[in-house]
């Protein structure tokens, strides 16, 4: 049973550092069939997700056909913020959004522009593992998910090899006794 658990854990920190480092080499954020995992790093949001949780946005909308009561991501100042959309504004053409974020008193000062709304939150949530992802994208986190698959393979073949060495000893005492 222990053999078992200690290779789905092995096969989840190698699929981990596997997405992490892909994306990080790439330069783009870990995407699979058109979702992007998102870390929430503020409680503006709370209750509908937590801080520390991670959530999925769909990135394969039109960011012009979002309404009132949609959870957009969009990027404000270098940063992403997920908030919620309060209000739909069309001027000249051109869609923009006034955006809340749950747990906040008032609406955001800014408006969000169309073109700068990464995707749209999904329902999709799992509480604290935000912490895991942010702490693994960052460099000393990339760095252990680089050594940490390599050094549990280097313990799980010393551990075999010492296994076998303890069986060919009671063999070969067997044989001579």
């Amino acid at each position: 049973m222990t053999g078992i658990i200690r290779t789905v854990f092995t096969l989840i920190i190698c699929a981990l550092a596997f997405v992490i480092l892909s994306s990080r080499f790439s330069g783009s954020d870990p995407t699979l069939a058109g979702y992007q995992l998102k870390a929430v790093l503020s409680g503006s949001m709370e209750p509908t997700f937590q801080t520390g949780s991670i959530i999925a946005i769909n990135i394969k909308q039109d960011p012009s056909k979002y309404e009132k009561g949609d959870i957009i991501t969009f990027q404000i100042e270098n940063q992403l913020v997920t908030h919620r959309i309060v209000e739909v504004l069309t001027k000249g053409g051109q869609v923009s959004y006034k955006t809340k974020g749950d747990n906040n008193n008032t609406v955001d000062l800014w408006t969000v522009s169309a073109s700068t709304v990464v995707g749209q939150y999904n329902g999709f949530t799992i509480p604290y593992v935000g912490y895991a992802l942010n702490y693994a994208t960052s460099k000393v986190g990339s760095a252990l998910l680089l050594f940490i698959p390599g050094a549990l393979l280097f313990l799980s073949a010393v551990l075999s090899i010492i296994a076998s060495s303890k069986r060919f000893e009671v063999k070969k005492h067997s044989e001579i006794g």
